[in-house]
């Protein structure tokens, strides 16, 4: 289906902000789906905003990186709230009493909260087995039925996991090394039918308790959610095109994977070339799907993928889109994603099989990087609405021959059926931006919105903010840090960089001021 001028006529016009759940404030370390988050929605709502834009929600694995989830169907029990538990009757709060160092604690300390955090959960998970009244046992039984086809699977991958990591650590054996393709006994490797029997007969107190977690986190994603579209926000989940290698996604669907099944290592691995923001390309390491056998067997994956996501939250950007035409495919080995080649993707095929499946999906592509002819005529094929990005907009003079064809300007937009962003996760904040970049980078965008060339940054990112909110695209969302207009202290991301992301969180909910100035420019821009 191709976008038409009568497809404009029906657009609605909305704004949003981005903010991350664990970016939340909370007494325990991380942002969670408690309190806060409900109070962040009432904010939102005062604020005049339609939609709320999260990373992927999956538990972390190394780098605590959300892109690099060990299961893309799974929630992360780091988001978990502990109050919530205790009010719902589900844990003691003599059980759940945050140490000071995590309550101190400026930004997330992940390693801190694995430590001190699972294990209270899996106590709680075992009081909640033990005391569940009847319509707890009737909602948790309802739990595992319905997310079965995942969560078995998740559940073995974790308590097996857990074990062999523990003794791999005892024997010194680190990275990749330790993993499950390399360290595993052959036949848990390899997700044989009779190992897997005996293990879940061995272990069958922790996998319910694994489970367990797992109902905790959905439980209050729901209450969450539905408070959030009660008050007239829709939204925005994210998943990451590729899962990760040490994942219960790639250990339970081996045959979907670009893996030798003998040796259980990956053919090539998933990055991107050189780019904006590496001159060395992005090396994700992921495994690469086998586009044919998923096709052979009706995308059943992608489409519980896409079905299951859509159950959780309202609209899904589908990161790295360009790698459905054709993704970047790098042999396993290299240290750089320098020499990689374009290798063919499932193009329209799949969506169009997703669409069939899951009519009311609402997709939006993240269209960045390099973007080919046949990529845009997929995206624009398939009606998802692109990313627009304001900070790559004035690398050159607005006014030149070069940036009058620069489609991240606003009077550049192609169609109203985009999304308009002044940064991402993966850009540093605005107000940094304009610092940190050559000084002709803020004289350009000064130049382009009618200010003065020694205007203070904070005062430009205020101006770029409500020249987003004033463009024709769909819907604009902004990052909560150029709301704002914290520094570069406040940046989520560095693409490449293997510490020290996802970190960043607020000490406070933005104030009610801050929320009536935002609502002023969207009342104005007509969103």
């Amino acid at each position: 289906m191709h976008y038409t001028d009568s497809m404009a006529k029906k657009i609605i016009r909305k704004s949003g902000i981005l903010l991350h759940i664990t970016s939340l404030p909370s007494k325990e370390g991380i942002g969670t789906l408690g309190s806060q988050a409900f109070l962040f929605c009432d904010w939102l709502k005062n604020a005049g905003q339609k939609l709320w834009q999260i990373l992927p929600l999956g538990p972390t694995g190394y780098g605590d990186s959300p892109y690099a989830s060990f299961s893309t169907f799974a929630g992360n029990p780091l988001m978990i709230d502990f109050a919530d538990l205790v009010k719902r009757g589900w844990a003691k709060k003599a059980d759940v009493k945050v140490p000071q160092n995590i309550k101190s604690s400026e930004r997330v300390d992940f390693g801190a909260l694995v430590w001190w955090k699972l294990p209270l959960l899996y106590k709680c998970a075992s009081y909640f087995l033990l005391s569940m009244n009847a319509d707890d046992k009737k909602a948790f039984t309802s739990f595992k039925k319905k997310n079965a086809f995942w969560l078995d699977d998740f559940a073995l991958f974790t308590s097996i996991k857990k074990y062999y990591d523990s003794r791999a650590a005892e024997e010194k054996v680190y990275g990749e090394a330790s993993r499950w393709n390399n360290y595993w006994p052959k036949d848990l490797a390899r997700h044989q039918e009779k190992a897997l029997n005996e293990w879940t007969q061995l272990h069958k107190d922790e996998l319910e308790q694994i489970k367990v977690v797992q109902f905790f986190f959905f439980s209050q994603w729901q209450a969450l959610k539905d408070y959030a579209n009660a008050a007239g926000i829709k939204i925005i989940g994210d998943i990451p095109i590729f899962v990760a290698g040490d994942s219960a996604d790639l250990w339970a669907n081996q045959k979907f994977f670009q893996i030798c099944r003998k040796r259980l290592q990956q053919k090539s691995q998933a990055g991107v070339p050189p780019d904006y923001f590496s001159a060395t390309g992005q090396l994700w390491g992921n495994p690469l799907y086998d586009w044919k056998a998923l096709k052979e067997d009706g995308y059943s994956w992608w489409v519980n993928r896409i079905s299951s996501m859509m159950k959780l939250v309202d609209i899904v950007r589908i990161d790295h889109f360009r790698g459905f035409e054709s993704y970047w495919k790098v042999p396993e080995g290299e240290k750089t994603a320098v020499n990689g080649k374009w290798t063919k993707g499932p193009g329209k095929d799949l969506f169009d099989v997703i669409k069939a499946k899951c009519p009311k999906a609402e997709i939006i592509a993240e269209d960045l990087g390099v973007i080919t002819k046949k990529v845009a005529d997929l995206r624009d094929q398939c009606a998802f609405p692109g990313m627009k990005i304001l900070q790559f907009a004035f690398n050159e003079n607005p006014w030149t021959e070069e940036s009058s064809r620069n489609l991240y300007l606003p009077e550049n937009f192609d169609t109203e059926n985009c999304v308009v962003y002044t940064g991402t996760h993966d850009n540093n904040t605005t107000t940094a931006a304009l610092k940190e970049n050559p000084l002709q980078y803020k004289w350009n965008v000064c130049d382009y919105l009618g200010l003065k060339d020694d205007t203070p940054e904070e005062k430009i990112c205020q101006a770029l903010v409500e020249c987003a909110e004033s463009s024709c695209a769909k819907y604009c969302i902004i990052p909560l840090q150029d709301i704002l207009k914290t520094g570069s202290e406040g940046r989520m991301n560095v693409p490449s960089a293997a510490n020290g992301n996802w970190s960043w969180r607020l000490s406070s909910l933005p104030s009610a001021s801050e929320a009536k100035k935002l609502l002023n420019i969207t009342v104005k821009a007509g969103r």
